[in-house]
């Protein structure tokens, strides 16, 4: 498999691919299923799922929460909010929600042009997911 990693909006095409999603018990206690994350998306407006996808094949998922009422982790109206990565267990170990983190900030900047701030959030158990948002230089909300 090439490592020619993309993020991209969930499309109703897209849902035959979440059926087959891996994600170990230990690690689904600190996020959510991709099922689950469209099932709130398509009752919330301002949820936002997006696709980690590497050679047209769904390797992982996250949210982007941008209503600004909705956000409790900061004042600023022009923040988004990161919520729920995940990577399906057969293609872990290869580094791609790492650049999946580092295209965040273009990915921000291209979609939501009027957005200047990105809060992370994490269970402050989560070490596996503190360690990959520090790796990657992003700051994180605990």
């Amino acid at each position: 498999m090439g490592t020619e990693l993309v993020l991209r909006p969930f499309m109703d095409k897209d849902y035959a691919a979440l059926n087959d999603y891996c994600l170990p018990t230990e690690q689904a206690i600190y996020t959510s299923l991709p099922l689950k994350i469209m099932e709130v998306f398509r009752r919330d407006e301002y949820n936002f799922p997006m696709k980690i996808v590497v050679n047209d094949d769904l390797v992982g998922c996250f949210a982007l929460y941008a209503d600004k009422s909705g956000n409790k982790y900061t004042s600023n109206e022009n923040a988004n909010l990161f919520k729920s990565i995940s990577v399906d267990s057969r293609h872990q170990k290869k580094g791609l929600a790492f650049k999946a983190l580092k295209k965040l900030p273009q990915l921000i900047k291209r979609n939501y042009p009027n957005k200047d701030e990105v809060i992370l959030t994490v269970h402050h158990t989560n070490n596996q997911a503190i360690n990959l948002y520090e790796k990657a230089g992003l700051p994180i909300d605990l």
